[in-house]
This record gives structure tokens, sequence and C-alpha cells, in this order.
């Protein structure tokens, strides 16, 4: 004779109440770093290249390229802009990106350095020893969003 209940039927309860209490406590954002934000003129350097990447890139017009890339952060899924200084004479911007799982948090920063003729770009994971390269991914993939496109082109470093 077969049984009356599936032992999936079972864990019908622990999926509806329990597994999204479990998510929650698997949320892990971590706490926001104090070093946000232009540090004397710059963005702060890397503790850890492990879940770290910093660069520089040359532009000819920093904030335009800022301006440029914010709309397109803006529409990624999971990114969330949390500050903008499109106003200022070096043009800042921090945004978090969330993983869709575990909600491991990220912060990403950009500078418009307009005296050095730069973009300074940050982004590093607030908890872990390492992003399983997540941060370079995110950061070459706006690179490469601005390379050859017109003034505000990253220019390509010889050698």
């Amino acid at each position: 004779m077969a049984p009356l209940y599936s032992p999936l039927a079972l864990l019908a309860p622990f999926f509806s109440t329990l597994w999204p209490t479990l998510l929650l406590l698997f949320h892990l954002a971590g706490p926001v770093p104090d070093t946000l934000g232009p540090l004397a003129g710059g963005l702060a350097p890397c503790d850890a290249p492990a879940h770290c990447v910093r660069q520089d890139w040359p532009v000819a017009e920093p904030a335009e390229a800022l301006a440029r890339l914010a709309p397109q952060l803006a529409a990624t899924p999971g990114l969330r802009i949390e500050r903008y200084d499109s106003g200022a004479r070096a043009p800042y911007l921090h945004a978090t990106a969330t993983s869709r799982f575990f909600g491991f948090v990220d912060d990403l920063e950009l500078l418009a350095d307009p005296d050095e003729g730069l973009l300074q770009v940050r982004s590093a994971s607030r908890l872990g020893d390492s992003d399983l390269g997540v941060n370079l991914r995110r950061v070459e993939g706006l690179r490469r969003g601005l390379v050859d496109e017109g003034p505000t082109a990253v220019v390509e470093r010889q050698g």
C-alpha cells in the first residue's frame, strides 16, 4: 500500500515558513565602510586585492565620462546608486551591488578627477576574503563601456 503523503509533503512547512527566515539570516550586507567617498582628493586604496579593485582611467573629460556611466549603473539589476554628486567640482558616485542569492554587498565608487584627467574607480566587497573576481569583472565591464566612445573614452595605455 502506497503512503498517503510523500516525503516532500513533510517538508512543506519548512519551505513555507522557515525558508524565508533562513534567507534573511544569509543576507550578508556587512557594515558600511568608513573609507567611502573622496579622501584627500582620491578614492581609498584597496586593503586586500582578493576582494577589491582600484583603477585610474585616463579620460579626456572625467565628469562627462561619469555622467555617461551613471544611467547605465542605475539600469543595472542588483545595483543601487546611493549617492551621486554630479554638480561637484570633482563629481562622485557611490553605488551598492547586491548579489542575488546570499545578498553580499559590494561598494562601487567613481570619482571624476578633472585636475589629473582621470576617472578613479573602486569596487570592493564588504565581507569575505575573496570575491571570486566579481569586482574586477564589474570594473572591467564599466571600462569597456567607455573605450572608443568619443571624447570621454578611456585612453588605452601603450606598452
